[in-house]
C-alpha cells in the first residue's frame, strides 16, 4: 500500500530556528512525526474506510481480530517461569496460578522458560553445560523431569507455553509424551509451542541446524499439529528477541511477518493445504517504551497479515486471516538503574500491547536485569495486567484509538516501512513483490518455496539491519536526543537501596546431573538406541520425525541424544559465510 505525504501546521519535526530535524521528534523507528495532526492530514487510510480500518472484527482487522474485543473475554494473563530444578519451576507455576484466581473473567496460561543448555538440545551432563545448568530457566533432559515439571498442574485446562527453538520439536514430542503417560487426550492439549527458528538466526544465536534443515522441522510440526491437536499453536512467529536485539518497531514487524511467510511457503511446498494449518500460526510481539508506535505496529500487523494470507497465498477461510498475537513488554528497555522505575515502564508497555490488541500478555518483572524475578517481582508484574483491565477502563470499548488521525496515519506509516522490507527480502529468494498489490498473480509466490529469508541470513542482511539500528539507538541515548530516566538523566546521586535478586546455586546443577545418570542407569538401553536410530532414518528419509521423536521420549531418549541423531543427518551450523 502507498502511503501519501502529509504535512501539518508547523512541519514534520523541523527546528524552525536550526531548519533540522528535531531529535526528540523521532520516534525509536526513526520516524519523524507532525506536532499536529488533523482532518487536513492527508492520511490514506481515512480515505479509504473500508478497505483499510473497516469495523472491529471484520477485513482487514486493522481494529481488532473480534467485533467484542475484551467485552466479552479479557486477554490471557500469561504468566513466565523457569529456572533451577522442574521441581523449582512448578512450584512457582501453581504460585502463579493461584495468584491469578481471584478473577473470574480474566484468562491465565503458563509460559515455560528453559536454561541455556536445554535450549541449545544439551544434557545437563554435557561438558558445555557446565555451570549453566538450571540459571537462566529450568532444566529439562527425560521425559521425567516433564512429568516433575508439570506435576499436578491440569494441562488439559491450563494453556501451556513453551519458549524454545532449536529442539523445539523433541521438547514438545517430551510434552506430548507426558500426557500420553498421563492419559491425556492430545486434542485437549492447548497451547503453543514457540518453535520460531528463523529468528534464532537473526537474533539469539540459539540454533542448531542448518537453516534450510531447521526450516523443516518447523514443518514437521505445523504438519503434526494439523493432524493430532487441533487447538495447539504450532509455532508463535516471534518479533520479540529481534526487537532485543535491537531492531526497530518496523524492522520488527516486517522481518517477525516475513519469517512467517517462509514458514507458510515452506508448508505449502510440502503438498499442505493452507487451511489446515494457517488458523494455528500466531505470533509474539515485544511492545517498548514509544507508546503510540507500539500500538500501531500491531495495528499494521494484523492487516499486512490478513492481505497476505488471502492475497498473497489465496486463503479463503477467514480464520487463516486472522493474525492472533502474545505481547510481552520489553526486557531490553529495563534499567539496572532505578528498578522500581521498571514497574512503571513496563505499565506503559502493557497498556500499548492491550490498545494495540493482543491476545495474550506477559508483563515482565522490575528485577529483570538484576537476576530471576522474585516472588514479589512477579506478583506486582501480574498485579500490573489486573489494574490495566479491571481499574483503567480501557476495556469498556473495542479499538479506543480507531480513527485518530495520528494513529491512522502513523499505522500507514509503519505498515508502509515493513512492505518494503518485504518487498527486499523477497527479491533475495529471487521472488517479485509489489507494494501495491497482493495479488498470487503478481507475486508468483503463492505456491513453492522462495526462501527469501533463508538467502538473506546467508547474506548476513538481518544481523546487519538490527546492528545498525542498535548502533543508531545506542547513539541517540550517548547524545541524550532520546532520555532513559535513572541512566542518562535524573540520575540519584545517593547510593540506591539494594533490592532483593533470586539466585540459583551449584547444587541444583549437582542434583539434575544425578538424576540424569540415575535415568539412563535403569532403562533399556537397547531399546534407546532403536529409538535413536528411527529418528535418524526419519531424519535422512525425509519423513516426518515427529512420531519417531515421541517415541524416542516414551523409551527414555534424552534430549541431547535426540538432538545428536538429527546432528548425525543434519550437521550443526556455525554460521554462514557473512558471519
Amino acid at each position: 500500500m502507498s502511503v501519501s505525504t502529509h504535512t501539518n501546521i508547523s512541519g514534520p519535526g523541523i527546528d524552525p530556528t536550526t531548519g533540522k530535524v528535531d531529535p526528540h521528534a523521532v520516534t525509536i523507528s526513526g520516524i519523524v512525526l507532525d506536532a499536529v495532526y488533523g482532518p487536513e492530514v492527508a492520511c490514506e487510510s481515512l480515505t479509504n474506510l473500508d478497505r483499510d480500518i473497516a469495523s472491529p472484527g471484520q477485513y482487514p482487522y486493522t481494529r481488532g481480530l473480534y467485533p467484542s474485543g475484551y467485552l466479552s473475554r479479557l486477554w490471557t494473563m500469561r504468566q513466565f517461569a523457569g529456572f533451577g530444578s522442574a521441581e523449582d519451576t512448578n512450584q512457582r507455576f501453581k504460585y502463579l496460578l493461584q495468584a491469578a484466581r481471584t478473577s473470574t473473567k480474566a484468562n491465565t496460561g503458563l509460559s515455560t522458560a528453559f536454561d541455556l543448555p536445554t535450549l541449545m538440545g544439551r544434557d545437563s551432563d554435557d561438558v558445555l553445560s557446565f555451570g549453566e545448568v538450571g540459571k537462566c530457566g529450568v532444566a529439562i533432559d527425560t521425559i521425567e523431569d516433564m512429568h516433575r515439571l508439570y506435576a499436578d498442574i491440569p494441562i488439559d485446562k491450563v494453556t501451556v507455553s513453551q519458549t524454545i527453538n532449536g529442539p523445539a520439536a523433541i521438547v514438545w514430542a517430551m510434552y506430548l509424551a507426558m500426557a500420553k503417560q498421563r492419559g491425556i487426550d492430545w486434542a485437549t492439549l492447548g497451547g503453543t509451542l514457540q518453535n520460531d527458528i528463523l529468528k534464532e538466526f537473526h537474533s539469539q544465536n540459539e540454533f542448531i541446524y542448518p537453516p534450510e534443515q531447521s526450516v523443516r522441522l518447523v514443518v514437521d510440526t505445523i504438519e503434526f499439529q494439523s493432524q493430532h491437536l487441533p487447538k495447539w499453536n504450532s509455532v508463535s512467529i516471534s518479533g520479540y528477541h529481534i526487537r532485543e536485539a535491537g531492531s526497530n518497531a518496523s524492522q520488527e514487524l516486517a522481518f517477525t511477518l516475513r519469517d512467517g511467510m517462509e514458514y507458510v511457503e515452506a508448508c505449502l511446498a510440502r503438498g499442505m493445504d493452507i487451511e489446515e494449518f494457517a488458523p494455528r500460526l500466531s505470533f509474539f510481539f515485544n511492545s517498548h517504551n514509544e507508546f503510540f508506535e507500539e500500538i500501531c505496529k500491531l495495528r499494521a500487523a494484523r492487516r499486512i497479515w490478513a492481505r497476505m494470507m488471502r492475497e498473497r497465498y489465496g486463503a479463503k477461510n477467514e480464520r487463516s486471516w486472522y493474525m492472533k498475537t502474545h505481547v510481552q513488554t520489553a526486557g531490553c528497555s529495563l534499567t539496572e538503574q532505578q528498578p522500581l522505575n521498571n514497574i512503571v515502564r513496563v505499565a506503559y508497555q502493557a497498556m500499548a500491547g492491550v490498545l494495540g490488541g493482543c491476545q495474550s500478555l506477559h508483563t515482565d518483572s522490575m528485577d529483570e536485569t538484576l537476576g530471576l524475578p522474585t516472588e514479589q517481582a512477579v506478583t506486582v508484574a501480574l498485579r500490573t495486567q489486573q489494574i490495566l483491565a479491571h481499574e483503567t477502563g480501557v476495556t469498556r470499548t473495542v479499538d479506543p484509538l480507531g480513527g485518530s488521525w495520528f494513529v491512522e496515519a502513523l499505522t500507514d506509516k509503519i505498515e508502509a516501512e515493513a512492505l518494503a522490507y518485504i518487498a527486499e527480502i523477497d527479491e533475495m529468494g529471487g521472488g517479485v513483490f509489489d507494494l501495491d498489490t497482493f495479488t498470487p498473480e503478481t507475486t508468483g509466490l503463492s505456491t513453492g518455496f522462495a526462501g527469501g529469508v533463508v538467502a538473506g541470513i546467508n547474506k548476513g542482511y538481518f544481523r546487519r539491519q538490527i546492528a545498525e539500528a542498535a548502533y543508531r539507538f545506542a547513539e541517540e541515548c550517548e547524545a541524550k536526543d532520546r532520555i532513559v530516566v535513572g541512566v542518562n538523566e535524573y540520575v540519584d546521586v545517593e547510593e540506591e537501596r539494594p533490592i532483593d535478586v533470586l539466585a540459583i546455586g551449584p547444587e541444583v546443577e549437582a542434583v539434575q546431573v544425578q538424576m540424569l545418570k540415575a535415568f539412563k542407569e535403569k532403562r533399556d538401553d537397547e531399546l534407546t538406541d532403536r529409538s535413536l536410530d528411527e529418528i535418524r532414518e526419519a531424519a535422512r528419509s525425509g519423513k516426518n520425525v515427529m512420531p519417531a521423536l515421541v517415541e524416542g521420549a516414551l523409551n527414555n531418549c534424552t534430549l541431547g541424544e535426540m538432538t545428536q541423531a538429527m546432528a548425525d543427518v543434519f550437521g550443526r551450523y556455525t554460521g554462514g559465510p557473512e558471519w
